[in-house]
C-alpha cells in the first residue's frame, strides 16, 4: 500500500516561546498562528507551506530535545535563495553564512535564531544538469 506523507513539521527548542516567535515574525517573515509561553509553552508559526512548532524547555521535559537544531528549507531556485537571504539580511536576521554554491551541489546560506538553531536555506542545482 502506498502512502504519501505531508510536509514534516519540525519542533524547534527555544528558551522563551514568545521571544522566539517575535523574532521569527519580525526578522524571518513568519506568521504566528497560535500559542505562546502562557499557552503551554508551544506555538505554531508558518510561512507559506512551511509550518514549525516552537517549544519551551517545560514543554520538552519528556522528550529531552534541546537547541541547537538544524532545519533545512528547500527553495525552488538559486534566485529564491538569494532573494530570501537579502530579505533576511535587511531585516537584521542573524546570517551565519552567505549564499554560495557548495561542492555537494546545493546553493545555500545559513541563518540562526535567538537560541542558536540554524536554518539552512538551499536549492539543489544538481537537478539542473
Amino acid at each position: 500500500m502506498k502512502h504519501e506523507f505531508p510536509a514534516a513539521v519540525p519542533e524547534i527548542p527555544v528558551d522563551n516561546v514568545d521571544k522566539a516567535a517575535a523574532y521569527y515574525v519580525r526578522n524571518l517573515g513568519f506568521h504566528l498562528d497560535w500559542g505562546g509561553e502562557a499557552g503551554g509553552g508551544i506555538a505554531g508559526i508558518s510561512r507559506g507551506h512551511c509550518r514549525i512548532f516552537l517549544t519551551s524547555r517545560g514543554f520538552r521535559e519528556q522528550s529531552g530535545n534541546a537547541a541547537p537544531v538544524v532545519i533545512w528549507l528547500n527553495l525552488n531556485s538559486i534566485e529564491e535563495v538569494d532573494e530570501l537571504h537579502a530579505a533576511w539580511r535587511d531585516s537584521h536576521a542573524t546570517i551565519v553564512s552567505p549564499p554560495e554554491p557548495k561542492p555537494w551541489k546545493l546553493h545555500e546560506f545559513t541563518a540562526a535564531d535567538l537560541d542558536r538553531n540554524l536554518l539552512r536555506v538551499f536549492y539543489d542545482f544538481s537537478r539542473d544538469a
